[in-house]
């Protein structure tokens, strides 16, 4: 038996999630979870959060950025470049640790046929 294989039958679950933030060092946090907890739960709720910001985000920089608009400082446009890349780092963490979470078609396909 493979050691993930190991690992999802003593947890109960496919492995470790990868949550929305990250170590003081910058490293990435797991949480082994059956996802029913209440750091499940928090973390749902911190990409929600953290989705939802993105796409605020998003909506003023394309307002700043569409003709006519009015013209931002350099320190705006370094703000707004930070923000912007703080909320794509997010949404791409977010979607790493679904993307994780979802089942692999091959592996269905196999326990089907079995």
């Amino acid at each position: 038996m493979r050691r993930r294989d190991l690992y999802d039958a003593a947890s109960g679950g496919a492995g470790p999630r990868l949550l929305p933030w990250t170590s003081p060092e910058g490293k990435p946090c797991y949480l082994s979870t059956d996802g029913r907890g209440y750091l499940s739960t928090l973390a749902d709720s911190i990409e929600t959060v953290q989705l939802g910001m993105g796409q605020e985000l998003l909506e003023y920089a394309r307002e700043a950025t569409a003709p006519g608009a009015p013209i931002l400082s350099a320190t705006e446009y370094r703000w707004l470049a930070c923000r912007l890349t703080e909320a794509l780092a997010d949404a791409l963490r977010v979607a790493d640790s679904r993307g994780q979470r979802l089942p692999d078609p091959e592996e269905e396909e196999a326990d089907e046929s079995a």
